[in-house]
Order: structure tokens, then C-alpha cells, then sequence
């Protein structure tokens, strides 16, 4: 049994996931362009029989054999592997009771112990039935994925030597290889619709289980939580605290995310939408050519950079100086949040305004200067509400910027789900209890 348990791990080591992904996709690399040279060389030789009028360049009888051997080889690697993993997993639960199948948990410790044994990690010596069961899963998998390499391997083989067979002066390389190019695109475009409708699909479902789970016990209405008043997911974990339906009162997250927002457009709507106006219409293009870009930078700086600054800098300065006027304001205050808040969303706001006012026709400019309107009075009468689509945009955008913002507030506006709108205090939001509550305490 040791010795087959040794060949099991060897036998492992040797055909690893991502050992067996690296040589079928090097495999299908080489085919791939193995077949390109091989069918534009013969389409090459053919056009240059006399009388030879192609319908297709080679370059296309090329790309169409490549495409061809692409395509099998990635649809029996996407489909075979999935499938050999389950074959692999279902050979594991053949060695033991129906229950453990059935289990979750117990599941999750077999594959855990299965796997320890093949890396050569597990702690003891393991039950014969654990070692029999590693043994059939390294040997499944290993037949696997050797057979999904052949399959695609031998697939691709075969479409190209289809495509080679049809290689004349009437074959509609071209034609085909642009519908397989129609093809890609759509399929990209489909993967974004559907990506798009799944996670709408998650989060509704995730909420219905919520309101409506009947194992859930003393679970919260709908009413209970948009109009609760008390935020407090911890009291679900302890049996202690009776019923938890006053336990997730969406109210006090709405107010901070909506105060620390507030607070942010405060100070990046005027800024921003100001030095849009400089930028498009009073600055020099010398000054301009350096200014954007300078101004733009402050959109790459990672928010943890951000949050770091807001916590150790902003938020002790803003404590010092209300301290000097007898206020009372917390060390993690929603204004310290909101201010830096406000200066990651500048750019935002800046850069869609400077590019709409600049796309404001300057036939209206000239219009307004010949009836006798100064800059001033051009800008605020014509240029501005022109341009008030995109400005409403880049505000919508900024807006939506700072409510999905996570780190600056996790650093500089704390945890404490506290219903107010004095923004010296320290409120919460709602992305930031949506990592607590993901993460836990660590």
C-alpha cells in the first residue's frame, strides 16, 4: 500500500493542474502556428500555379486553419477538465458511506485529506480507505487530463487538415474567417450582458433569501430593515440576544454613506467643475498642456494611500483645530473622510466637464461675443447649460465614485453605526459594512 501511494504521489507531482494547463496550451500555441505557416505556405504554392486567381490571400487561408485548430482544442479543454475534476472527486466518495457524500462539511475534510496526502503533507499515517481514495483520485485525474490532451489535441489535428483539404482558388477564406471574427465579438459582447444580468441575478436572489428564508430564524422584514434605526449583525451571531430582527436597521448606514457623500461633492463639485471652467476657457494651451495632466494624476493615487493620509493626517488636524475651538469631534470623523473623499473625486469631476465644455461649439461662443455678451456672461449663459448633460454626468459619476468607496472610510470614518448628521461624528457606511461583515474580525 506505501508503494502505491507513493506512485499516487509521484504520479501527481507529475500531472499537477497547472503542469497539464501550461503543456496543453504550449501544445496548442505550437499547433496553432504549425498550422498557420503550413496553410499559407500551401496557398502560396497553389496561387502561384499559372492562371491561379485566389479568392483569399494566404495571410487568410493561414489565419483560418490557426482559428480552426484554436477553437476544438479551447472547447475540449474548457469541457474536459470540468469533467474529469468531477470524475476524479465522485472515484474519492466511492471508497466511503453515502453520508459523508452527502455532507458538506465532511466532503470538504476528505478533499482536504486527499489532497494533503498527494502534495505529501499530511500529518500521521492515513486510514487505508483515505490512502485508496487519494490513489484513485491521482489516477483519475491523471488518465484525464492525458485523455483531454489527446482528445483536443487530435481534434485540432483533424479541423486542420479539413481546412488544408479545402485550401483551392475558390475557397472562401476570407469570408469565413471575418464570420468567425463577427463571431468573437458577439460573444464578447454576450459575456458582458451576461456577466452584467448574473451579478443583478445574485444580488436579488441573496436578498430574497434574506427577507424570506424560512430557516432563518426571527429573520427582519423588509420594513424592519429599511426603516430600521439600529445596525448590529453581531447580535445574529449570538444565541443570547432572543430575536435580531431590530439587529439590521439599514437607516444609520444610509445616513453616513449619504453624509460622507454629501460632504465629498461638497468640496470636489465646486473645485472640480471651477478648474474645468479655467481650464477650457480662460487658461493658455502652454498652461493647460501641463495643468490637466497634473490634475489628472490625483485619479491614480490608490485609495489606501488615501485612507492612510486621511487617517493620520486629516483626521488628527481636524480633531487639533476643533479642540482649539472647544469642539468636540471624533478621531474618526465623517468630515475627514468626506474632504479626502472629495479630493480622490476632483478629477473625476474636472476632467468629464473640461472635455464637455470643450466640445461646446465655438460657433455659440461667436454668436454670443458678436451680440455683445462678455466671456463671463458667454460662459454662464451659453457655454454652462450647452454643456449641462455631460456636467450632470461627470457629477453622477463622481457621486457613484464616493458612494462605492471602501478604504477611505474603513480608515478614516470607522465602524460605529451611529444615526446623525453632525459630521464631527463618526458614522459608517454601507460598503464599509459590507467588507466587516464579509471579512469579520480578524
Amino acid at each position: 500500500m506505501r508503494g502505491a501511494i507513493a506512485a499516487a504521489v509521484q504520479e501527481a507531482k507529475l500531472i499537477r493542474t497547472s503542469t497539464m494547463t501550461a503543456v496543453y496550451f504550449i501544445t496548442l500555441a505550437c499547433l496553432v502556428i504549425a498550422g498557420y505557416f503550413i496553410a499559407a505556405q500551401r496557398a502560396k504554392s497553389l496561387r502561384a500555379a499559372p492562371g491561379a486567381a485566389f479568392h483569399s490571400l494566404p495571410t487568410y487561408h493561414g489565419l483560418l486553419a490557426a482559428v480552426s485548430l484554436f477553437v476544438p482544442m479551447v472547447l475540449v479543454f474548457a469541457i474536459g477538465t470540468p469533467i474529469v475534476k468531477h470524475l476524479a472527486t465522485s472515484s474519492v466518495f466511492s471508497f466511503f458511506p453515502p453520508e459523508v457524500a452527502n455532507d458538506p462539511l465532511q466532503r470538504g475534510v476528505v478533499l482536504r485529506d486527499v489532497g494533503n496526502i498527494l502534495d505529501g503533507r499530511h500529518q500521521g499515517e492515513p486510514s487505508a480507505t483515505l490512502r485508496s481514495a487519494a490513489t484513485s483520485f491521482a489516477h483519475v485525474l491523471s488518465t484525464g487530463r492525458l485523455i483531454v490532451l489527446g482528445a483536443g489535441v487530435a481534434l485540432g489535428i483533424a479541423s486542420l487538415l479539413l481546412v488544408l483539404s479545402r485550401i483551392s482558388a475558390t475557397f472562401r477564406a476570407r469570408n469565413l474567417f471575418e464570420r468567425f471574427v463577427i463571431a468573437a465579438l458577439v460573444l464578447c459582447a454576450l459575456v458582458a450582458i451576461l456577466t452584467t444580468i448574473g451579478i443583478v441575478f445574485s444580488v436579488v436572489w441573496e436578498t430574497y433569501r434574506f427577507f424570506f428564508d424560512p430557516t432563518l430564524k426571527g429573520r427582519p422584514t423588509v420594513t424592519d430593515f429599511l426603516f430600521g434605526t439600529e445596525w448590529n449583525p453581531q447580535a445574529a451571531l449570538r444565541a443570547d440576544q432572543g430575536d435580531i430582527k431590530t439587529a439590521y436597521g439599514f437607516i444609520p448606514l444610509l445616513t453616513g454613506t449619504l453624509l460622507i457623500t454629501f460632504i465629498a461633492i461638497l468640496v470636489a463639485g465646486p473645485l472640480g467643475l471651477f478648474s474645468a471652467i479655467y481650464l477650457s476657457e480662460y487658461a493658455t494651451p502652454r498652461f493647460r498642456a501641463w495643468a490637466k495632466p497634473i490634475l489628472e494624476i490625483l485619479a491614480g493615487i490608490p485609495t489606501v494611500v488615501l485612507g492612510f493620509f486621511a487617517a493620520l493626517t486629516v483626521a488628527p488636524l481636524i480633531r487639533g483645530w476643533g479642540e482649539s475651538f472647544g469642539l468636540d469631534i471624533a478621531s474618526e470623523s465623517a468630515l475627514a473622510a468626506g474632504l479626502v473623499m472629495g479630493m480622490m473625486i476632483i478629477p473625476f469631476i474636472s476632467s468629464l466637464s473640461d472635455d464637455v465644455i470643450n466640445a461646446v461649439p465655438q460657433s455659440l461662443r461667436d454668436g454670443a461675443y458678436a451680440l455683445g455678451a462678455t466671456k463671463s456672461e458667454t460662459i454662464k449663459k451659453v457655454v454652462l447649460p450647452a454643456a449641462l448633460p455631460g456636467i450632470v454626468s461627470a457629477f453622477m459619476l463622481a457621486i457613484s465614485r464616493a458612494i462605492g468607496e471602501t478604504m477611505i472610510v474603513v480608515m478614516a470614518a470607522g465602524l460605529a453605526a451611529n444615526l446623525t448628521l453632525n459630521p464631527l461624528d463618526a458614522v459608517t457606511t454601507i460598503t464599509v459594512q459590507i467588507k466587516t461583515i464579509l471579512v469579520g474580525d480578524q
